[in-house]
């Protein structure tokens, strides 16, 4: 059988869970604030917590990587429990891992989180494209047949980013620009919403770019970087119901009481609503 599309499936949990992404974010300091050691028993204390409390609930949980990579194999050991857990309480899981590379690394890369044999597999998987957007190709095939998505670096949220990401391309478009166009391309045709989504920094104030790729806009920076979701329409504009507004900090703060976390996300969640139920 044909798996359903990752577009689809994030349709259906933003319009029933509410359109929110919570990062799972295991810093150093905020496992000292949890009253945690920065240890892999930290970790997975953390971790437990934060899947426990919210994979039942939030439509999307975003694990960083390099949070558990730091630990070596006993870390990606936590991360596996984990993805496999959320995943099976009904969250997506959207691995944040920002890979890029070429040929069979890249297909390596893709093996890794977009095959279903995998004891990584996720729901979607972060990637850079500048290398050059066909760089992807082993990632973009790869999710299609699984069922999975992949979202693409186009506007960040940090400063540096805009050397590359606003730089002219070729033909005169800014950088960015021309990875949203190659985007739209790929969920072409595509209902409910297309598979490939962009990352695109709820902190960059008006965007600047055409973001109707028909597909899902990541949009970092929610709570502790400072956006909050009324600003969602002025950066996203008629594209915002697309949006999948990413807390991390704002959320995972609240713990690690489970009420506290739960409540945090529902906040969110409905102020997000709140914000774009007009568009």
């Amino acid at each position: 059988m044909t798996p359903e599309p990752f577009g689809a499936r994030l349709r259906h949990a933003m319009d029933t869970r509410g359109p929110l992404c919570v990062g799972i974010d295991p810093h150093a300091s905020l496992l000292t604030s949890w009253g945690l050691n920065d240890d892999v028993a930290g970790l997975e204390r953390f971790t437990r917590t934060v899947v426990e409390a919210l994979a039942g609930r939030v439509a999307v949980l975003k694990p960083q990587s390099a949070f558990f990579e730091r630990f070596g194999s006993r870390g990606i050991a936590v991360l596996e429990k984990a993805v496999g857990e959320a995943r099976a309480a009904g969250a997506l899981v959207l691995m944040d891992a920002k890979r890029g590379d070429i040929g069979s690394t890249m297909g390596a890369y893709a093996a890794t989180y977009l095959d279903k044999d995998s004891p990584l597999f996720s729901d979607a998987v972060t990637v850079s494209p500048y290398l050059g957007f066909g760089s992807l190709r082993p990632a973009l095939d790869a999710a299609a047949v699984s069922g999975a998505g992949v979202f693409v670096l186009a506007l960040t949220s940090n400063p540096e980013g805009a050397e590359v990401q606003r730089a002219t391309a070729a033909d005169g478009r800014p950088l960015a620009q021309l990875m949203l166009d190659h985007m739209a391309a790929e969920n072409a045709g595509a209902a409910p919403l297309g598979s490939v989504g962009a990352v695109v920094g709820a902190t960059l104030g008006d965007a600047g770019v055409d973001l109707a790729i028909n597909g899902p806009l990541l949009a970092p920076g929610i709570g502790a970087q400072g956006a909050t979701p009324a600003d969602l329409p002025g950066v996203f504009g008629d594209a915002v119901r697309n949006v999948v507004p990413s807390v991390s900090r704002g959320v995972l703060s609240h713990g690690p009481d489970v009420s506290g976390l739960r409540e945090a996300a529902g906040r969110f969640a409905d102020e997000v609503r709140a914000a774009v139920s007009d568009r």
